[in-house]
């Protein structure tokens, strides 16, 4: 069971150190998020570039990164599969059509814990907010009446 307390009660440092909790708090949270859109932006570009393999653009030449400034000319044989990084070294071969589920169904995966997360950052936001009044007010009344000096 949580444990209320009255922050009107705490010292200014024990204060000072549950904000700087929060803003660690705050942190992580925009920082788990941000990451997770990155990851999320991936697998949609990739499930975008499998449009290009068709039928059509079957034999046409085209550029295979070697790093990521570095190319080598190569040709385009295979429309029809494609090899996925599903993590840690490991590729899994499938048709077009499965990877792009497969990029589907991680977006929205990515998009549900991006969706789980949001709330607990803007509950954080709102009392680092209200935390930073606290802090302002208390500092404010602890010089006035000569607490602090």
């Amino acid at each position: 069971m949580a444990q209320t307390m009255n922050i009107a009660e705490l010292p200014l440092p024990q204060l000072e150190v549950l904000k700087s909790q929060l803003d660690q708090e705050v942190e992580f949270l925009t920082s788990s998020i941000t990451q997770l859109k990155v990851v999320q932006t991936k697998y949609v570009e990739a499930k975008d570039c499998l449009n290009v393999l068709n039928k059509n653009n079957e034999g046409k030449e085209l550029l295979v990164p070697l790093t990521s400034s570095m190319y080598v000319p190569g040709a385009l044989h295979d429309v029809e599969t494609v090899l996925i990084d599903v993590g840690t070294g490991y590729y899994v071969e499938k048709n077009v059509t499965d990877a792009k589920d497969f990029f589907k169904r991680k977006t929205e995966f990515l998009t549900k814990q991006i969706e789980k997360i949001q709330p607990a950052l803007q509950e954080k936001h709102a009392m680092k907010q209200d935390w930073s009044w606290m802090l302002l007010v208390f500092t404010i009344f602890a010089y006035t009446t000569g607490l602090l000096s």
